[in-house]
């Protein structure tokens, strides 16, 4: 996990070429610490954190217990990077990541996932993303791309707003090599139906799982970086960046109401610096707003905030 976290801000700071990371450590009086590394008003990033955190204790918060009652009465180890990228061009998507270890007496499982949130949407820079990560994917298991992009469509979605966060990626979580990949609530949903479909996978291991973890993360930078390098340059003016700003406020939503992370990290004492690094530096919210029809903002709501079968997309589509 520290692995990941310095070679993405080594990566990260060359793309920007103008700010550094500043870092943090921190300890937590009940057991642990972690690295907290933020860049601020860089020629790309507004704002980019990088968060590596490793805690352990005797009481498990009320968000774990919910879905592993099985964990009740053991003492718990968490370990975790995450990671939230803001740029200040609004051609340029903002991203998140986040792969994680748990254990509690008996009890452990990986979990985490990336998904991007561009604001002026293009095709090819969410297939390419969804490509990339499905490459990761069927290095280890042809089922997880497919079990995984579902659920991360269910999860990183607004419910108060009937709409996805952005164009996905890949979520997963309580995964212990046994059983189906989807372990989620939502039974109801396609992760699940497909996930049942396929029945009980062949067991995997530990060191299965953590080296399909390191897939994931490794894959991150050549999900993203190419759309940065794409994009940071294509001119903008007020009407982009007040809708950016707009949009930001969806991020704030999600990781306020829903965001487990968020949630586990302040039911544990987290450092709240830490934990609330993922929300942007500046955000609007406006009354009642709604896009004009046939522009790129009405785009972004009609094509992109629905589930779309990315790693299928072809130019010609369009």
């Amino acid at each position: 996990m520290k692995n990941l976290q310095d070679e993405i801000t080594q990566a990260l700071e060359k793309v920007d070429g103008v700010a550094q990371f500043q870092e943090d450590s921190w300890e937590r009086p009940e057991g642990g610490g972690g690295r907290s590394r933020v860049l601020r008003d860089g020629a790309i990033f507004e704002q980019a954190g990088v968060n590596f955190s490793e805690v352990w204790g005797s009481h498990l918060p009320p968000s774990i217990l919910a879905q592993r009652p099985e964990a009740a009465g053991h003492k718990f180890y968490a370990t975790g990077t995450s990671l939230v990228l803001h740029p200040r061009n609004p051609y340029v998507p903002t991203v998140h990541l986040n792969y994680r270890y748990f254990e509690a007496g008996p009890v452990w499982w990986f979990g985490g996932g990336a998904d991007l949130t561009p604001y002026y949407p293009f095709a090819e820079d969410a297939a390419h993303f969804h490509k990339t990560l499905k490459q990761a994917c069927d290095a280890h298991h042809p089922e997880y791309y497919p079990v995984f992009k579902r659920w991360c469509d269910e999860y990183f979605y607004l419910k108060h707003r009937g709409e996805t966060r952005g164009v996905g990626g890949l979520f997963f979580d309580y995964q212990d090599g046994r059983g189906s990949l989807y372990r989620g609530p939502n039974t109801d949903g396609e992760a699940a139906k497909y996930s049942n479909q396929l029945g009980a996978i062949t067991p995997r291991g530990w060191e299965e799982l953590f080296a399909f973890a390191q897939s994931c993360g490794g894959a991150f930078l050549s999900a993203y970086v190419p759309i940065v390098e794409r994009r940071h340059k294509i001119e903008y003016g007020d009407r982009q960046r007040n809708f950016q700003l707009y949009r930001r406020g969806r991020y704030v939503e999600f990781n306020l109401v829903y965001d487990r992370g968020t949630i586990f990290g302040l039911q544990t004492n987290g450092r709240t610096e830490s934990i609330l690094m993922s929300l942007p530096p500046l955000v609007r919210w406006e009354y009642g707003y709604q896009p004009e029809p046939n522009t790129h903002e009405a785009e972004l709501y009609e094509t992109f905030l629905k589930p779309q079968d990315w790693v299928n997309w072809e130019p010609s589509h369009t």
